[in-house]
């Protein structure tokens, strides 16, 4: 596997970005509110061995989907959201969020069968002590998917992109995949999925997959622990999903490119510092189509989106990255 050399690829990366405008993704995937209560500890309960944690502050952020979304906004891109929540007041939430980013709601579906997807992490001393989740997470049923559809097909003359943000709460299913596939490619519109690994097999002939190196594993039966088994991996992936193109996350070890008829290239990590993981696949799904969608190659917009990734991890929790940090990396500073 040849190594990317990203100094070579400074001016042209730059030259793109300002692209990113022009672009409209639509993502499409499990919406998710993500709660956060910090607070501090300094005793344990005399009720069970655990930390008492005093809350400081409870802030509620956009998760799942609709922080892809966020992201796109973030890096200036257009963008449209297709999911479904609750019929409760954390979907409300949610919808409220989606208008201050300056979007249309139409496409957020309520589903008065499921509650709002609501995960909780309470942190002490900025480091996560537990996480709750509420959620419902069968399988929307046939109305939806076709509500789902017809949504896309409003949006198909003015879209470059579709991101399906697979969360497996229930939004995605064979028969929406099947529908959205069939869809992108009449229209040659760019179809990008972040992976979930019990869904791999909805997945045969997208443009990208993008899994992380854990996700990858779990679909090719093997652990991916140094680059010989990083390369049966991303190969098996292309070969058994026939897609035109893998991305593997690899946290601190960066990224692994495999394209059709190309040789598989290794991007080495952006992050200056780690302080967590969450989210950082949203950003990275979104920074790499809003690249492809502005003409980007697949090895330029994966560079683009490591860059992205190692931006947001140094932040706690689910986050964003400005299209202005991004300039401000790819020029060096």
């Amino acid at each position: 596997m040849q190594k990317i050399n990203f100094d070579e690829k400074r001016e042209e990366l730059k030259k793109y970005i300002d692209k990113f405008s022009d672009s409209r993704v639509l993502v499409l995937g499990d919406i998710i509110l993500d709660e956060y209560i910090w607070g501090d500890v300094s005793r344990i309960s005399p009720e069970a061995p655990v930390p008492v944690v005093e809350i400081l502050k409870d802030e509620k952020r956009l998760g799942g989907a609709a922080n892809v979304v966020h992201n796109v906004v973030s890096l200036k891109g257009q963008a449209d959201i297709c999911g479904v929540v609750g019929n409760d007041i954390y979907g409300k939430e949610i919808v409220k969020r989606i208008k201050g980013l300056g979007l249309k709601t139409d496409g957020i579906i309520k589903d008065s069968d499921r509650c709002t997807s609501i995960k909780t992490r309470v942190l002490g001393h900025n480091q996560q002590m537990v996480r709750i989740d509420r959620e419902k997470k069968h399988a929307i049923d046939k109305q939806i998917i076709q509500k789902i559809l017809e949504f896309l097909k409003s949006r198909l003359k003015d879209i470059d992109a579709v991101i399906i943000a697979d969360y497996n709460k229930g939004v995605i299913t064979s028969a929406l995949v099947q529908g959205v596939r069939a869809l992108t490619k009449k229209n040659n519109i760019i179809l990008a999925v972040d992976p979930k690994p019990v869904n791999f097999n909805f997945y045969h002939g997208v443009d990208v997959i993008s899994p992380n190196h854990h996700e990858a594993a779990a679909f090719c039966g093997f652990e991916i622990n140094n680059e010989d088994s990083l390369l049966k991996a991303g190969r098996k992936m292309l070969d058994e999903l026939n897609c035109r193109s893998v991305l593997i996350t690899r946290g601190k070890d960066g990224m692994a490119l495999f394209e059709k008829g190309k040789k598989p290239e290794l991007i080495p990590t952006e992050a200056r510092k780690v302080f967590d993981v969450s989210g950082a696949g949203d950003t990275v799904i979104a920074t790499l189509c809003l690249g492809l969608a502005s003409g980007m190659d697949f090895k330029s917009a994966a560079i683009v989106s490591n860059i992205a990734a190692g931006i947001v991890v140094g932040e706690i929790g689910t986050s964003v990255v400005t299209v202005n940090e991004l300039k401000k990396v790819v020029d060096g500073r």
